[in-house]
């Protein structure tokens, strides 16, 4: 029964290991940012690794007022795209953490 209980100890040691890493990893990915862009980079975003827009960038040549529709789906494009890329980047840091096991609730 002793022997069960050392086992126990640690793998609960390992847990908690690992949440360091993951609380150091997440902590780290807000400094890291990708790129997001739309309209053939005429829109740019920066997004970083907790899911933050950090940032907007628009030619000046697709501001044009009579347009305004086709310029919101360019930004909605940028993001989306930015978004997507921030998701690869977090599981891809994640998973040298977790070893490619799918944790619920740890990536979104």
């Amino acid at each position: 029964m002793a022997k069960g209980i050392g086992g126990m100890g640690n793998l609960l040691k390992q847990a908690q290991e690992m949440q360091s890493r993951i609380s150091k990893i997440q902590e780290e990915l807000g400094q890291k940012t990708v790129e997001g862009s739309s309209g053939g980079g005429m829109v740019q975003v920066t997004v970083n690794g907790q899911f933050n827009l950090c940032g907007v960038k628009i030619d000046p040549t697709v501001i044009n007022s009579t347009e305004k529709e086709m310029l919101e789906d360019l930004v909605l494009a940028a993001v989306n795209d930015g978004m997507r890329k921030a998701r690869d980047m977090v599981a891809a840091e994640m998973s040298k953490v977790t070893g490619g096991f799918k944790i619920p609730g740890l990536m979104p």
